[in-house]
């Protein structure tokens, strides 16, 4: 069963290659979705696919890749839009 997730993240999360890492990470767990900048700082993503492989992307963003600093994670259900892929918005 495929859930899905929004996610708002900030803290250090731009000029980091956080979309990039997060991408890497997602399709290695088999996860589609999408993420970008936002103008505030901050990064949003739509993650989809199996429970699992979403809450450890989810994991993963609390953290984020080598030189960000993350603050905070919201989550929240959403719809499942049948990404096919996983992709940087600009």
């Amino acid at each position: 069963m495929t859930t899905a997730v929004d996610l708002h993240v900030t803290g250090r999360v731009q000029g980091v290659a956080f979309r990039a890492a997060t991408q890497q990470e997602a399709e290695r767990l088999g996860v589609t979705g999408w993420v970008r900048n936002e103008p505030d700082g901050s990064v949003a993503a739509h993650l989809e696919g199996d429970a699992d492989a979403v809450d450890a992307l989810v994991a993963w963003c609390r953290r984020g890749p080598t030189g960000s600093r993350v603050r905070s994670v919201a989550v929240r259900e959403a719809a499942v839009a049948d990404d096919r892929d996983f992709r940087i918005r600009y």
